[in-house]
């Protein structure tokens, strides 16, 4: 496996507030994020609302900053992540968490697996 990549933020500026978390890919899910299983993210602690920055603002984060591969319908649908794809929240399942409503903190693992796989 390769080293962890780190991305943020083009807008960040240095007087705002942000979160560090790791976002890492299995299943398969690694292709569509250019064969590179573990992300170091930094994100803006408020969303554009001024909200703490949930799953939800993650996820289109992810489909618009890290993603290489163009068949984003292969993690989303709908908006949403992809039935079949496990979303595990510092080893816990995100739907004990309060799935995309998760409000993310500096530190914090999330893990999206996939359990599709061809025949």
């Amino acid at each position: 496996m390769g080293e962890p990549t780190d991305a943020s933020t083009t807008s960040t500026s240095t007087s705002t507030p942000t979160i560090t978390i790791t976002v890492e890919f299995t299943g398969g899910l690694e292709m569509l994020f250019d064969n590179i299983p573990f992300h170091h993210v930094k994100l803006p602690a408020k969303n554009t609302q001024g909200q703490v920055v949930t799953i939800g603002d993650l996820i289109p984060w992810l489909c618009e900053n890290l993603m290489k591969d163009t068949r984003k319908e292969l993690f989303v649908l709908d908006g949403n992540v992809r039935p079949g794809i496990l979303v595990l929240i510092n080893e816990a399942d995100w739907e004990l968490e309060g799935e995309d409503k998760y409000e993310l903190k500096d530190g914090d693992n999330v893990l999206f697996v996939s359990t599709l796989h061809g025949g």
